[in-house]
């Protein structure tokens, strides 16, 4: 009985947080279109059920019916399997994302009581579980970009591997500050080390405030997702959409879904490494739970990607290239060596 009762919680969490990141995806989309025509005085999707609310299901049933096209000089396995490449990982990547504190039993009939937790699992290296799969999410561009047999294509993932490489590394050197100051790799336990308000969060902590570290991985992961100015790899103006322009009906969206599944992973790292995790910003605030103060600092991210959008123009290639490897390297390089040399003194 108490192994079927682990299965329920591994089984429930999973579909919780599956179910919760799907639906925050579909609506992602509808809520930057919506966001976007505020700021360009436009109205956004109105058509479709009360202010357009209705419209990602629509879009998604649109794409569902949609006829499913392969080019006839493509390579059929790998260009069917790269959608699929690079959506499994951006959603098995919520596997080690707390988004509470504390656990809930619940009494079943025939099994008893099963605890279940706010995350699906707690691994002790979780930061770079999740680099990882993010490396593995980019060959299913790249693959994609190859399989279509289009020089747009293959321009789109060939463009998707350089940014990549350039602007990971920036990211995952990002996070050094942190990890140097919270001596752990589990999310679960930098989450927790940053209770007990706002300045013990690692973004404003002593001995070395990651600040800096913050916004070099708020545009490392801009880039990591393709997203304006970011956005090379599909920049319909020169290469009609890129790496997907071949793609048509559920391919297609699993492309889409992919981009936005990993915009609230990113925001989710973002938030439990720099910004407390789930903690209120005040002791007072604490009777709030949790979850709310999660839900809204990673809304705050994602209002930055879309206000991003909203405002800059899309880089030249030599551009991108050269503030990756000229500015930010340099950058999280230094506020390595800076917060090594602070950490040293301070727990001597």
């Amino acid at each position: 009985m108490e192994a079927i009762g682990q299965l329920v919680v591994i089984l429930g969490t999973i579909g919780v947080v599956m179910v919760t990141v799907l639906l925050h995806v579909a609506y992602l989309t509808y809520l930057e279109r919506k966001v976007l025509g505020w700021m360009q005085d436009r109205m956004g999707p109105m058509e479709v059920g009360y202010h357009g609310l209705l419209q990602p299901l629509a879009d998604g049933l649109k794409l569902f019916m949609k006829e499913d096209i392969i080019p006839s000089g493509a390579n059929k396995i790998i260009f069917s399997l790269a959608p699929i490449l690079s959506l499994i990982p951006a959603l098995i990547g919520f596997a080690v994302v707390p988004w509470g504190d504390g656990q809930l039993t619940i009494p079943l009939p025939w099994i008893g009581d099963v605890t279940f937790r706010p995350f699906v699992t707690d691994l002790n290296i979780g930061i770079l579980y999740v680099l990882a799969l993010s490396s593995v999410g980019a060959y299913g561009v790249l693959l994609g970009g190859w399989a279509s047999n289009s020089k747009y294509s293959l321009l789109g993932g060939l463009r998707s591997a350089a940014q990549v490489i350039s602007y990971e590394l920036a990211l995952g050197m990002s996070l050094v500050g942190v990890l140097l100051m919270a001596g752990s790799l589990s999310l679960v336990k930098i989450a927790q080390a940053q209770a007990g308000g706002f300045w013990h969060w690692y973004a404003f902590a002593l001995p070395f405030p990651q600040i800096v570290a913050l916004v070099l991985y708020g545009i490392a992961a801009v880039a990591e997702t393709n997203r304006l100015p970011f956005d090379l790899p599909e920049a319909e103006s020169e290469l009609v959409a890129g790496f997907f322009t071949e793609y048509s009906g559920m391919r297609f969206a699993f492309f889409f879904l992919a981009e936005y599944a990993n915009m609230i992973l990113v925001s989710c790292i973002a938030t439990i490494v720099f910004l407390g995790g789930w903690h209120a910003p005040f002791p007072f605030l604490d009777f709030v739970p949790g979850i709310i103060w999660f839900l809204l600092k990673v809304y705050v991210f994602l209002f930055g990607f879309f206000w991003i959008r909203a405002t800059l123009p899309r880089l030249r290639y030599d551009q991108l290239m050269t503030f990756g490897w000229k500015v930010m390297i340099p950058l999280v390089l230094a506020n390595i060596v800076i917060t090594s040399i602070a950490q040293y003194f301070w727990m001597n």
